[in-house]
């Protein structure tokens, strides 16, 4: 009998002042171009780790490694700020919004996860990692050359100085990506608290 696999992936979930701040800009921008998938704010979070399939033991090793990742981290802010595109706005594939305040620290948080969950049997991610939410993806690269005019570009050159506020990270969690016909639906599989306390200060 096959083992049944979950598609899973860390994260840092937010709560609902950044959830709705973000959503408003989404919902912004929807209507200005047909050719991006945009993001469900129900669904929005930040991407510690993706995992994709694992079973029930790689799992709970998964969730083991959250928790010694929260144990070792103590709690902190990030500030969303801005929007942007990768690989850029001329050719954008996907859209994120920037973490900006908190920046080093939710760095630092996401390369112990990465440790731990190597000492774990995971592999480590060979691409540099860099703090974002994504927002949308580009999935009709020609709808967006030819959605593309001044009311759109001044949107987003608007949203690219925007402030999405301060989220509070005081724990990451392990989610679970159910994909069907009518998008992805998440649910959390395990949730680790950062527990650690600042060194004081001399």
């Amino acid at each position: 009998m096959a083992r049944s696999m979950t598609r899973s992936f860390v994260a840092l979930v937010l709560d609902e002042p950044t959830r709705a701040a973000v959503g408003a800009e989404i919902e912004r921008l929807r209507p200005l171009s047909r050719a991006v998938a945009w993001v469900p704010a129900s669904n929005l979070h930040v991407t510690l780790k993706f995992l994709g399939e694992q079973s029930d033991t790689a799992l709970a090793l998964a969730a083991e490694a959250l928790d010694a990742t929260g144990a070792a981290t103590p709690p902190f802010a990030v500030t969303l700020f801005g929007l942007g595109a990768f690989p850029g706005m001329e050719r954008p594939r996907l859209f994120w919004v920037g973490v900006a305040e908190g920046a080093l620290a939710v760095r630092a948080l996401q390369s112990r996860l990465e440790g731990e969950l190597e000492r774990r049997g995971f592999a480590r991610e060979s691409r540099p990692w860099h703090p974002h939410l994504t927002i949308g993806r580009v999935f009709d690269p020609r709808g967006w050359r030819r959605d593309t005019n001044p009311a759109l570009r001044a949107v987003i050159a608007q949203a690219a100085t925007t402030g999405f506020g301060a989220l509070p990270v005081g724990r990451i969690v392990l989610m679970r990506s159910d994909l069907s016909a009518s998008g992805a639906r998440y649910g959390e599989l395990h949730s680790a608290p950062l527990t650690a306390h600042e060194p004081s200060p001399l």
